[in-house]
């Protein structure tokens, strides 16, 4: 490799660029499946894939949503609670000795 001058050095400063780079379908030999075709292609068994894979995290979703329901009740129970109780005793007229 012949090595570079100095003034060739500075000039170029970004990475050298293919610029007549084409890419083109003209020679593809690929296969296009057909939506009655017996053999399932890896595009559709990843799709499949990934609409169980929502589907069972829409589940484990739903559930972890009525876990959580239940823990809030729980922790405003007291509240609720303790909020009519203060609405008894006040009602009763007597006064906060």
């Amino acid at each position: 490799m012949k090595p570079k001058s100095p003034r060739e050095i500075r000039k170029r400063r970004f990475p050298r660029t293919d610029y007549f780079f084409h890419s083109d379908m003209g020679g593809w030999r690929g296969y296009w499946s057909t939506p009655g075709d017996e053999g399932e292609s890896a595009q559709r068994r990843f799709y499949d894939f990934t609409r169980e894979f929502l589907l069972e995290s829409e589940r484990e979703r739903a559930k972890e949503m009525f876990v959580f329901a239940l823990v809030v009740l729980a922790a405003a129970w007291p509240v609720g609670y303790m909020v009519v109780t203060v609405v008894k005793l006040l009602l009763k007229g007597h006064p906060l000795d």
